[in-house]
């Protein structure tokens, strides 16, 4: 959520930035600014209602020692009005207050100078582009053709159990993905990110924390007995460890493995075949809460420390910088990698690294102390180290063999075999 001082003070150039992500924001900001002057204007009234209101109190104190009951009484008169005026510009201003909220609410995070114009994912600026594409033998198949002959996952039973979008890991196929989770998590505590287990469900204080509300409402998985809501990401309780806190030292780095659930209503087609869209799947979030006088310097060295899990595992990827367009609501930069998969002849998406700067931080008052004593906010950064599905589907696609699937030598230490 944006922060109202700044709209004030920076409005044209947050309009500009706001355009790259194809959305017009100046009658919202022009509408806040307005009712923010009107909140000011009855904050003064209440104001001075209250002090007159002290006034009386400290006369009629005075006025009763004296034993002037009549004019004591007059007083109190006048100190019921006031108090019934009090009680009105009291409701008129949390009336304000909230359509303030919900009007900041319609507004997303602004993005980057460096975020290029865009309408969606074609227009994403490509960075770099990492490995050779495999060259795999005549006979090569799809991971969901692979998983089935070498009997790593059942998508049959999983669909018989819950619905389509919830596979079963079974035998080796269960082994490499607990391995995987492991490799994981092991590079980032060796880069210095805390491990967290987290709850897999998180309150709606929670998920507004970080934008998941009222962005994404439809896209989760509510619990409506309980207002709970699966989590569609570590990022969320994890970020919201922090929620209302005072930082005292930078930067805070966690690491997390969760399962996802992500409803995504409306996916169909060859795209979502196999593992390439679930609505359950597991991923390992790395989470960084940052001075923002170092939050850029942070997020590259987030990019670098992915790009280096994705080099041990050998698998061939290139990193984009995504264009305004294709932006999350809440996202003021972020790098999307992308790996080859081999068996479907695409790329795929297996992780994101953001930086939304003060925007969860200011839904989640997390604040530190500058060096003048005052209170400011934070920036939070988060990214997939990494999403499984996909990293499953590149890997045993792009290392099949006509005797199996190679283990890359990485993970043989997780799995305890070298080939399927």
């Amino acid at each position: 959520m944006l922060n109202i001082s700044n709209l004030r003070e920076q409005k044209n150039k947050i309009v500009a930035l706001l355009k790259i992500k194809n959305f017009d924001a100046l009658d919202l900001i022009d509408l806040v600014i307005k009712k923010d002057n009107s909140r000011k204007l009855n904050q003064q009234k209440s104001d001075d209602v209250l002090s007159k209101l002290n006034q009386i109190a400290k006369e009629i104190g005075f006025l009763y020692k004296q034993g002037d009951l009549d004019k004591a009484n007059a007083f109190k008169k006048s100190s019921a009005e006031l108090k019934e005026e009090s009680k009105r510009l009291s409701a008129i201003q949390k009336e304000t207050q909230e359509e303030i909220k919900e009007i900041l609410l319609q507004i997303p995070n602004i993005p980057h100078e460096s975020v290029p114009a865009g309408n969606s994912e074609i227009d994403n600026e490509i960075i770099k582009e990492v490995g050779e594409i495999p060259k795999l033998h005549e006979n090569s198949q799809p991971h969901w053709e692979l998983t089935e002959l070498y009997d790593l996952i059942d998508f049959n039973l999983g669909n018989k159990i819950t619905g389509a979008g919830f596979p079963v890991f079974k035998g080796k196929g269960a082994k490499l993905q607990r391995a995987l989770i492991s490799f994981f998590l092991d590079q980032n505590i060796n880069a210095g990110y805390e491990e967290y287990l987290p709850p897999s469900v998180a309150n709606s204080d929670s998920m507004f924390g970080t934008g998941a509300l009222p962005d994404k409402e439809g896209q989760m998985y509510h619990v409506t007995e309980d207002d709970l809501y699966l989590i569609p990401t570590a990022e969320v309780p994890v970020t919201n460890f922090f929620r209302d806190t005072i930082i005292k030292d930078f930067p805070i780095k966690c690491t997390a493995y969760t399962p996802c659930f992500r409803r995504e209503a409306g996916s169909y087609g060859k795209d979502v075949r196999g593992l390439n869209r679930l609505h359950q799947f597991d991923k390992v979030e790395i989470v960084q809460i940052e001075h923002p006088d170092h939050s850029y310097s942070t997020l590259d060295k987030m990019v670098k420390h992915v790009a280096s899990i994705l080099d041990k595992l050998e698998l061939p990827y290139r990193i984009l910088r995504l264009c305004g367009g294709d932006l999350s609501f809440t996202s003021s930069l972020t790098y999307d990698f992308e790996v080859y998969s081999a068996g479907q002849k695409r790329w795929l998406e297996v992780s994101s690294v953001s930086n939304f700067e003060s925007f969860q931080a200011n839904r989640l008052k997390l604040r530190f102390k500058n060096k003048e004593g005052k209170s400011q906010l934070c920036h939070t950064l988060n990214g997939s180290a990494l999403a499984l599905p996909r990293i499953f589907a590149a890997l045993v696609e792009n290392n099949q063999t006509t005797d199996g699937i190679k283990i890359p030598k990485v993970l043989q230490a997780y799995t305890r075999f070298d080939s399927i």
